[in-house]
């Protein structure tokens, strides 16, 4: 391995196989990302699509995690170029990206993230080689395309409908499920009674589909019993909770003991257990 993919837990846990267990970082501040750091996860997904994290924050938000020896990982906004340049300039190990359509979409995500001659990534960001252990700007170059993470979301009834397409294309890594709006798009939404069985065909057609390319799969999870079930299902990449939620979950569940209630009592939203 380079130095690069040495330094990205993320790359050494793909490369290893099995779970690789991870966290969603919904609100700024460095002093947070640390804190999530320190659970012992394999990666934060810093989450500029649905986040209150705006563009210096995500930059100061990469830094700290890298600098904890977890991986940063941030999700873009849109299936933009230049999303994926800032993204990957302030030093993130991979990069998660929503609303994918086609597998037209698909490579030209490709594109915009790898250096020429694989792509079009413009090159100069004195950021990019800090999270790893500071190598030159020609190391990075040489070596960038072949260490950092593309990883894409399968949240729309195209990209499903073309799953086996996308996962073949050279340059995608891993594939993600964002199990809500996956259900919303075809037309079965997470509601209290959990999961429709059509939307967990739909999940097992994408592990199937990623795992036959080669690549990884990874998913989204809301609790520590639903994150078990997937790494026990063979899912190589698992957000086991997000921060803000996480939170409001933790005070929520105190508070109802303090009141004298039961923890089975607190309400944790639809889906939460994956049923």
């Amino acid at each position: 391995m380079n130095s690069l993919q040495e330094a990205s837990r993320i790359y050494k846990a793909f490369k290893r196989g099995g779970p690789s267990f991870g966290a969603w970082q919904l609100l700024p501040g460095t002093n947070h990302s640390r804190a999530i750091a320190r659970s012992g996860v394999d990666w934060i997904c810093v989450d500029g699509e649905h986040g209150n994290i705006d563009d210096g924050q995500m930059h100061e938000a990469v830094a700290a995690i890298a600098a904890t020896g977890v991986s940063p990982i941030v999700r873009i906004a849109a299936n933009e170029a230049w999303m994926v340049k800032r993204a990957l300039d302030a030093g993130a190990h991979g990069i998660v990206v929503p609303l994918i359509y086609t597998v037209d979409d698909a490579k030209r995500l490709v594109k915009s993230a790898k250096f020429p001659p694989e792509g079009h990534r413009g090159f100069g960001s004195p950021f990019s080689p800090q999270t790893f252990t500071n190598e030159s700007l020609t190391y990075y170059l040489q070596n960038a395309n072949s260490s950092l993470q593309t990883i894409v979301q399968i949240e729309t009834a195209s990209a499903l409908e073309h799953v086996q397409e996308i996962a073949a294309l050279p340059g995608v890594d891993c594939l993600l499920i964002g199990p809500f709006d996956l259900g919303n798009n075809i037309g079965r939404p997470i509601l209290e009674d959990g999961m429709h069985n059509d939307l967990k065909k739909a999940i097992e057609k994408i592990k199937d589909a990623a795992h036959a390319e080669g690549k990884k799969v990874g998913i989204y999870c809301t609790s520590g019993e639903q994150s078990k079930e997937y790494a026990d299902s063979g899912f190589d990449m698992i957000s086991i909770a997000a921060d803000l939620l996480a939170i409001q979950a933790h005070f929520s569940q105190t508070l109802a003991v303090a009141r004298g209630g039961a923890k089975e009592g607190v309400k944790k939203g639809p889906g939460y257990d994956g049923r």
